[in-house]
């Protein structure tokens, strides 16, 4: 009805209107309506019905209808999932104690320098931490897999391992797990960083393996890419424990340490010569040197007074 009296309405305002329309006509046009031909009167340019929409109102509708309207999906790709990796202790390799006997003596040792290190990092900052060694075979990488291991099972800690000696990687070897990328794949742009990661179970430690064996190590390291890999790793976990290559032999472990907070360096009992451990020693630099560690001593371990290892403060002598 309210429909009908509007044209009416119309037709009344223009004279020349009446002639045309009949009230049958109208009823035909308004019952028409229901299907799909629209009256010819609603095809004349100047009819309106209703008031005009203001601007104010005509926003406010838009602004309903894009409420309502679904959620666009988010174009920003997903950080990838760190792959878990659950480590087979009959596959570990016995010297890493801190998985093969956690209730040794030795482990325990291990225990101690944690601490150590863990009381350190409250009067400085120790957030990346090189472990490097004079020459090959003398315990570091085995050193840093047991050190970050039981950084992993400190409470609160997000503790990552990462393999940089790169003509030699072994960390995963040492574990006896497999990776299909790692440090040498991200410096290249082969991988990113957290596809690379594993997380190791059950101590929850997380490690960057090694990856491809590759020559031109230094050339990589001494890059920016290296420096831009330590920064993202320092913005996700707490402690990052580097593996570095023998400082004797290559320059790698050099450009590692200025980039670090702090380093150790390992040397094995009746094996490292002491004038190769001053050499080395005076060419780091002291600020960043946390101290030594004694590997593979023949002494037994009597008590846990009894400590294989030494950290000094700055200015304060080295014991080897």
């Amino acid at each position: 009805m309210k429909f009908l009296k509007t044209i009416q309405k119309r037709a009344s305002e223009n004279p020349e209107m009446t002639e045309n329309i009949s009230a049958e006509r109208i009823a035909d046009d308004a019952s028409g309506m229901a299907g799909n031909d629209a009256p010819e009167l609603l095809s004349m340019p100047d009819l309106r019905i209703g008031a005009p929409k203001t601007e104010k109102v005509q926003e406010t509708e838009d602004a309903r209808a894009s409420q309502s309207r679904p959620p666009e999906p988010s174009l920003a790709k997903a950080a990838p999932a760190i792959r878990e990796v659950t480590v087979n202790i009959e596959r570990v390799n016995p010297r890493v104690v801190s998985i093969t006997q956690p209730r040794s003596p030795y482990c325990e040792e291990y225990r101690n320098l944690r601490t150590q290190l863990l009381h350190k990092s409250r009067k400085r900052k120790l957030q990346a931490i090189v472990v490097a060694s004079v020459g090959p075979s003398e315990g570091k990488s085995v050193t840093a897999l047991n050190l970050s291991w039981l950084f992993a099972q400190a409470d609160g800690v997000r503790a990552l391992l990462i393999d940089s000696d790169l003509r030699r990687p072994s960390l995963a070897g040492y574990l006896g797990i497999e990776s299909d990328s790692g440090l040498s794949e991200v410096l290249t742009g082969g991988a990113s960083l957290m596809e690379s990661i594993v997380k190791l179970q059950p101590s929850g430690l997380f490690m960057l393996p090694g990856g491809s064996a590759r020559s031109d190590v230094a050339e990589l390291i001494s890059g920016p890419r290296f420096a831009e890999i330590l920064d993202e790793a320092r913005s996700h976990f707490d402690y990052i424990i580097i593996d570095a290559p023998p400082l004797g032999i290559f320059t790698d472990a050099s450009l590692l340490i200025n980039l670090a907070d702090g380093a150790m360096l390992v040397i094995r009992a009746n094996h490292t010569k002491y004038k190769d451990v001053d050499r080395i020693l005076d060419s780091l630099p002291r600020e960043r040197m946390l101290g030594t560690i004694l590997n593979q001593s023949e002494v037994p371990l009597m008590d846990e007074s009894y400590y294989k290892y030494s950290l000094y403060d700055r200015n304060e002598p080295v014991k080897a």
